[in-house]
C-alpha cells in the first residue's frame, strides 16, 4: 500500500471521522433548552411545560455501499435488513442517551439509483425496517412507523443511501444532561462485539461508522473493477480496495464471512438499557453513544473541570485489528474514528456501574468499567490504549 498520511488519506476519500466542517457549521445555532443532552431538546409541541420534544436524524451511511457489494456478490437479500437496523439505531440510541426510549415515531428516507437498485431491495429494506421495530416494541420501546419517502435520484446517487428521523416526546425531568457528571464517576462501557441474548447472529462490533475506512482498507481491489459505482467517482484510485479481502473469505477467527463481519447490524442497547432506565436513571450522570468522533465524542458533552480517563478497555474485536493492520491508521486515529468494540459509555458511580455489569451479564452483553473521571482544570481525555501507550486529547 502506498504510503499516504492519514488525514490525506481521510480527506481523499471525501469523509471526515471528527466532523468538523459539521461542528464549525452549527456552532451558532440554538443548542435547545439542555444544551449538554446527547440530543437537541426542544419545548414541547403541545406546550406542556413538564414534557419536551426531540427530533433526531441519522442513517447507516457508506454501510450500504458494502451491502450493494455483498449482494451483487452473493444474491443475498438479507443484509438490507441490517442496513434498515442501522438507520434505526443510530436514532434509538443516541436517544437513549438522552435517557429517552418510548413514544417515538420514526421516518424512513431512501435514495436510491433506480438502474442499480431494483424494487425487491426497497421491500426488504422496508420490511427490515417494520421487522426490526416490532423487536424494539417487544423489549418496551413504543416506536412506530410514521411512513417515509423513496426517492429515485440517480443523478445524484449511485447506488442507494439509507436514512431516519425520528420525533420523540418525554418528561422533561427525565431527560439526561451529562452536566451532572463529576469527578470520582466511573465509565461503564457496553461491547459493540460478540452475541447477546436479543442479537440473531454474531456481530463484529463495527457498528456504522467508520465503514468508508473498513471498506477500503480491509476489501480487494478486484471491487473498483467490478463495482465502481460503490464509490464516489472522484475518489482517487490509490485509496480505494486496497486490502486483502473478499466479501466472501472466511478468516479462521471469526464465525462469519468478511462481508458479513463488516456488515454486522449495529446493535442496540435498548433490551439492557430500558429497564436500567427505568429503574437507576437518577443514578445515571450522563451518557455518550460512540458514533461519529468515537471515543473523544465526550468532549462534546461532558462538562469543563472534568478529565476522562479510559484506560481499561476489555480485548480489542478482530475487526478493529484488521483496519488497524491494514489500514496503517495511528491508534489516536483509530480511537477517534471507531468504537473499538465499546458503542455506549455510561457515567455513574461506582454502586450503579456494578448493577448494569450485572444485569448486561444475564442478557451475555459485555459490560465493563472502562475508566473514571478526575477533577482538572483542563479539559481532556486521556486514552490507555496500553500500560505504556498513553493517547492524549484535544
Amino acid at each position: 500500500m502506498e504510503s499516504i498520511p492519514e488525514e490525506n488519506r481521510y480527506a481523499l476519500r471525501g469523509v471526515s471521522s471528527g466532523k468538523e466542517e459539521v461542528h464549525q457549521a452549527i456552532q451558532n445555532l440554538d443548542q435547545g433548552l439542555f444544551p449538554d443532552a446527547f440530543c437537541r431538546i426542544l419545548p414541547d409541541l403541545a406546550g406542556d411545560n413538564n414534557y419536551v420534544s426531540v427530533m433526531h436524524a441519522d442513517g447507516a451511511g457508506t454501510k450500504s455501499s458494502l451491502a450493494y457489494i455483498y449482494w451483487k456478490e452473493t444474491g443475498d437479500l438479507s443484509v438490507w435488513e441490517g442496513i434498515a437496523q442501522d438507520a434505526i439505531v443510530m436514532n434509538t440510541d443516541d436517544l437513549l442517551c438522552a435517557g429517552i426510549y418510548s413514544d417515538i415515531l420514526l421516518v424512513s428516507t431512501i435514495g436510491r439509483s433506480k438502474h442499480k437498485i431494483p424494487g425487491e431491495i426497497i421491500s426488504t429494506l422496508i420490511q427490515g425496517t417494520e421487522k426490526f421495530l416490532e423487536e424494539l416494541r417487544k423489549y418496551g420501546s413504543s416506536i412506530y412507523s410514521a411512513g417515509g419517502e423513496t426517492a429515485d435520484v440517480g443523478d445524484l446517487v449511485r447506488t442507494i443511501i439509507v436514512d431516519a428521523s425520528v420525533y420523540a416526546r418525554a418528561e422533561k425531568s427525565r431527560i439526561i444532561r451529562n452536566k451532572t457528571v463529576q469527578a470520582g464517576d466511573v465509565i461503564v462501557g457496553l461491547a459493540s462485539d460478540g452475541l447477546t441474548n436479543w442479537d440473531s447472529s454474531w456481530n463484529s462490533g463495527i457498528g456504522s461508522n467508520g465503514l468508508t475506512s473498513a471498506r477500503h482498507d480491509l476489501l480487494h481491489s478486484e471491487y473498483l473493477i467490478k463495482y465502481p459505482e460503490s464509490l464516489d467517482g472522484a475518489t482517487p484510485k490509490n485509496v480505494v480496495y486496497q486490502g486483502p479481502w473478499k466479501v466472501t473469505d472466511t478468516p479462521a477467527e471469526i464465525p462469519v464471512n468478511v462481508g458479513k463481519a463488516i456488515l454486522s447490524p449495529t446493535r442496540t442497547f435498548i433490551p439492557l438499557m430500558l429497564p436500567i432506565l427505568k429503574n437507576y436513571q437518577d443514578k445515571i450522570h450522563g451518557m455518550i453513544h460512540t458514533t461519529g468522533g468515537g471515543h473523544t465524542k465526550c468532549l462534546h458533552y461532558l462538562p469543563a473541570g472534568i478529565k476522562i480517563i479510559k484506560n481499561n478497555f476489555p480485548t480489542l474485536p478482530w475487526i478493529f485489528q484488521q483496519i488497524h493492520k491494514y489500514s496503517g491508521i495511528s491508534w489516536k486515529q483509530m480511537y477517534s474514528t471507531f468504537n473499538m468494540g465499546i458503542r455506549m459509555e455510561i457515567y455513574t458511580d461506582l454502586h450503579t456501574a456494578e448493577m448494569i455489569i450485572k444485569e448486561a451479564s444475564k442478557m451475555n452483553l459485555g459490560a465493563y468499567i472502562i475508566g473514571h473521571c478526575e477533577p482538572t482544570s483542563d479539559h481532556a481525555l486521556e486514552i490507555h490504549h496500553t500500560r505504556d501507550t498513553k493517547i492524549y486529547y484535544p
